[in-house]
């Protein structure tokens, strides 16, 4: 028998490892299904959220249409029975950003967060949005002002809007922390924090101390807490269906 053809020897692959390579290229993820069999699902933000414009191809960037399929079948598939979301981002698009922290929020399966690296700007409403959430000690997170891009009429109803988008995200974070709205405005209007800039740059603990984050933790934290929530509404499932 002869021997395979040069070039017929690279398409020696698993059926699967196509659609995985897609995968990976596309979300920066693996599916858990073709690894292992886990009962949760894992999505990382990284780099710049985009939104509804294309962002360069320098810019390293996590596609808001990708993860929004993803955070419904978390809430659809009857086998996922939590979330735990990484981030590691710069921020980005706050309309995109906003509507990717209101899916978690409305996720009814255990949801853990939890920024290594940074979270920064709408990275924050991100990391509240989920039930419980965690901070790597050497991670950082920063509060600022919306920014903005491009032309800008210099009228009154152009910065009412913008305060009004910055209300919106201060809502957010409010309502899914316990942080206080004084101190929010107080970190996100301050002058001395940051060089050329406005806000503040909170290290870990100090995300912590100000209750914009539940916990100092890693991984192994965030599983843990994950399970103990799944765990948790399953005995409260099975205590009501013997009612």
């Amino acid at each position: 028998m002869s021997e395979p053809k040069e070039k017929d020897r690279g398409n020696d692959k698993k059926p699967d490892e196509s659609g995985t390579a897609d995968l990976i290229r596309e979300l920066g993820m693996l599916s858990s299904g073709n690894q292992f069999r886990s009962d949760f699902q894992y999505l990382n933000i990284i780099g710049c959220v985009e939104g509804h414009t294309v962002l360069t191809p320098e810019n390293k960037t996590t596609k808001y249409e990708h993860l929004i399929p993803e955070m419904i079948a978390v809430e659809e598939n009857p086998e996922i029975k939590g979330l735990l979301l990484l981030l590691n981002t710069v921020g980005g698009d706050v309309e995109a950003g906003l509507a990717l922290a209101e899916l978690v929020a409305g996720i009814s399966k255990p949801t853990v967060s939890l920024v290594i690296g940074g979270g920064h700007s709408i990275g924050i409403p991100l990391a509240v949005s989920a039930d419980y959430s965690f901070v790597a000690k050497s991670a950082t997170m920063t509060l600022h002002p919306i920014r903005t891009s491009g032309t800008v009429i210099t009228a009154e109803p152009t910065f009412e809007y913008m305060k009004k988008t910055q209300d919106r995200v201060v809502d957010f974070i409010v309502e899914h922390s316990k942080a206080d709205r004084t101190v929010i405005d107080e970190k996100m209007n301050c002058t001395t924090n940051m060089a050329n800039d406005v806000g503040t740059l909170l290290f870990g603990p100090e995300a912590v101390e100000i209750g914009l984050i539940n916990e100092v933790g890693s991984l192994h934290q965030a599983l843990k807490k994950l399970r103990e929530l799944s765990e948790k509404q399953e005995k409260e499932i099975d205590r009501k269906c013997k009612k």
